[in-house]
């Protein structure tokens, strides 16, 4: 039997359904990521499954109880916040101690176990530091430790990594996904960051609008999204209309392979699997108008006649083509996400938490 079942939860704001009927099971040990962008629901399912927001149609399932009339500190569940939530007065010990406290504990008991969650974090020898005086790292590694220290049935993680900077948020979730292994406890963590459902996760919630799109393990949603929605939100994306026709698929007038369908087609691709070639006419043709150093890969706009691509090259050590460079795009066939084109499948909009990535070009470009 599954450790958690999400039956049907729905969560209803007068005409709006923040939640709508969101089916999931999770298994014992698992780490799932909720992803999707900002009001797509996946903060709201968090907290119905800790108890903080009431259903309005549904159930929550938790280790074979049904949650419905069980109120939170009743759920036995461990919440990390955004904020971390931290008593400004009391110490990283005595914040840490406290959900021990309340659970009547002995001293000597929660003293021991205080020292051992602190030292699982990395924080034995900070533990008479206040917040003030620690790091948002160190602030998230307490919030973290009192999440655990109660011994809870399930950790829930609300975008815990957020306030972090972008060296120290990578260390984290190499921490948490460690801890997490270890202990072998049930996770489930919120974010809008797809890296780190992706380098988090033992399967990923794609939601939007608050419906599921996908749930699948990360390497599966990334590379076979199920709809154009998580093609679009996982990963930096391209997509061209295209025509096929006579089992060969043309975009802006280009041979660029094969396909079967006939007819108006979109075509996604990540920006990882288009080649820039030397341009020819069996490629989709354009001209570099950007190209941006980031160190470990070279990030390209190329622009053409069905739109500005973004394309990623890994930093081979060699000095790529420059600004203003004619070249062709070319892709493995097997890497080429092709739909129909029809009105509700048209070329999605770039997400707000990502920057486009897809652009249809005003004019032809010039030969």
């Amino acid at each position: 039997m599954p450790f958690l079942v999400i039956e049907g939860l729905r969560k209803t704001y007068g005409a709006v359904h923040a939640v709508d009927r969101l089916d999931l099971t999770v298994e014992r040990g698992e780490f799932i990521a909720l992803l999707g962008p900002s009001g797509c629901g996946k903060t709201t399912t968090l907290q119905m499954i800790a108890g903080l927001v009431e259903p309005s149609v549904g159930r929550v399932v938790l280790d074979g109880a049904d949650m419905s009339a069980v109120p939170p500190n009743r759920r036995d569940l461990g919440i990390v916040f955004q904020n971390y939530a931290l008593f400004p007065h009391m110490s990283a010990a005595e914040n840490v101690a406290f959900g021990l406290e309340m659970r009547k504990l002995s001293r000597t008991e929660i003293g021991k176990r205080v020292r051992d969650a602190l030292a699982m974090v990395g924080l034995a020898d900070k533990s008479d530091r206040y917040p003030r005086q620690m790091s948002g790292g160190q602030q998230q590694r307490v919030a973290l430790a009192r999440a655990l220290i109660i011994g809870p049935k399930a950790l829930l993680l609300d975008e815990p990594l957020s306030n972090l900077d972008a060296k120290l948020r990578e260390e984290m979730q190499v921490e948490l996904r460690q801890i997490q292994s270890r202990l072998g406890i049930t996770a489930i963590l919120v974010t809008h960051d797809q890296h780190e459902a992706l380098a988090l996760s033992d399967r990923i919630v794609v939601m939007n609008g608050g419906k599921v799109e996908q749930i699948g393990d990360p390497f599966t949603v990334y590379e076979n999204p199920a709809t154009p929605f998580v093609a679009h939100f996982l990963g930096k994306n391209n997509v061209f209309a295209g025509e096929a026709r006579d089992g060969v698929l043309h975009i802006a007038g280009r041979p660029v392979g094969l396909h079967l369908a006939t007819g108006r087609v979109l075509v996604s691709l990540r920006s990882e699997k288009i080649r820039l070639i030397p341009d020819t006419t069996d490629a989709l043709s354009g001209r570099i108008v950007s190209r941006i150093f980031q160190g470990d890969h070279w990030l390209f706009r190329v622009e053409t006649a069905a739109g500005v691509a973004t394309v990623l090259r890994q930093n081979d050590g060699t000095e790529p083509p420059r600004e203003g460079t004619r070249v062709g795009l070319a892709w493995n066939e097997s890497d080429a996400w092709i739909q129909p084109q029809t009105e509700s499948a048209a070329a999605p909009s770039a997400p707000e938490t990502e920057q486009p990535i897809w652009e249809p070009a005003e004019a032809l470009v010039e030969a």
